[in-house]
């Protein structure tokens, strides 16, 4: 183990070095580099993706030198499902569009004929119906978010089943990614600090009810415009696909005082050795697959403040 965990260091720091150089000068770099072409296609796969934000790493640390190269984000479920939902009724919601694609699910515009409004479905793909761990996480998602009431936290209406079709309702928030802004720079300082204090009080109140995000990004920021275009941006804090509920024996600690209950169903489905996150806002012991408390959210809350001030990650 100590091995993969020596060579997963360094396989990250070539993945940093190379992701500081121009995208035509990677290859030669990865070729002077890694020294073996093992190592060079383990960079390659972890840089391809890198390319896609919506991505992350699951898998063993003893696992995923050997799995690196087929792991990528070309054949990742939710990318390649075929199904053509557009059209389709899930209960009383009719698919109208879709949003995006993550690597837990599709996300579509869908209408509430009941209600009469848009909302957000996050379809979980058709190979990971099947699939226990997958359908669990899928669900422990809707019940983490169900256990949280914060005005900068995307809401969740529901979760719907229909035959091979298993999806989370949520809030349909129109705007931008907080990754997509920062394409265009850096954010000004006191506008980065409005939207730090808003994203600082989504964790706070995250771990105040003992949930653990486990993958904060500027991906799964929304920035949306109240009062119309020339609003000010207000964030939304969203995606609890990788979310854990904390042991406040491993550091968490309720700042309210209050010790809160496990929502009913919502059980931990990842151990020690494992890695979840996004290469660039993990924690250190995120990347050595250790156990994580909430310190993990807010070191990575750190990374997403640097870029927004920067401009950079």
């Amino acid at each position: 183990m100590n091995d993969d965990r020596e060579r997963w260091q360094r396989l990250q720091d070539i993945v940093q070095s190379a992701l500081d150089r121009p995208a035509d000068e990677r290859a030669a770099f990865l070729a002077e580099a890694c020294g073996d072409d093992d190592l060079r296609r383990e960079a390659m796969s972890l840089l391809a993706q890198d390319d896609r934000a919506s991505d992350f790493l699951a898998m063993p640390v003893g696992e995923l030198a050997a799995n690196a190269v087929t792991y990528s984000p070309g054949t990742s479920p939710a990318a390649s499902d075929s199904r053509n939902l557009v059209g389709s009724r899930l209960g009383v919601y009719e698919i109208r569009a879709r949003i995006g694609a993550g690597g837990m699910g599709e996300v579509y515009r869908a209408h509430d004929h009941s209600l009469h409004r848009d909302v957000a479905i996050k379809v979980l793909p058709s190979a990971f119906v099947n699939d226990p761990e997958r359908l669990a996480r899928f669900e422990r998602e809707a019940r983490l978010l169900a256990s949280l009431n914060h005005p900068h936290i995307g809401a969740v209406y529901g979760l719907e089943g229909s035959g091979d079709l298993r999806g989370i309702v949520l809030e349909l928030i129109d705007g931008e990614t907080l990754e997509t802004r920062l394409t265009r720079g850096p954010i000004p300082v006191t506008q980065s600090l409005t939207l730090a204090v808003q994203i600082a009080g989504a964790l706070d109140h995250a771990h105040q009810h003992g949930v653990m995000h486990r993958d904060l990004k500027p991906a799964n920021i929304m920035l949306v415009r109240r009062g119309g275009p020339s609003g000010p941006p207000e964030s939304k804090l969203l995606d609890f696909g990788l979310a854990k509920w904390g042991d406040q024996r491993r550091g968490y600690v309720s700042t309210s005082g209050s010790s809160a209950a496990r929502p009913e169903g919502v059980e931990s489905v990842t151990s020690e050795g494992t890695i979840l996150g996004t290469l660039h806002y993990m924690a250190p012991e995120q990347l050595e697959g250790k156990k994580v408390d909430a310190r993990a959210d807010v070191f990575s809350f750190g990374a997403v403040l640097y870029e927004m001030l920067i401009g950079k990650r």
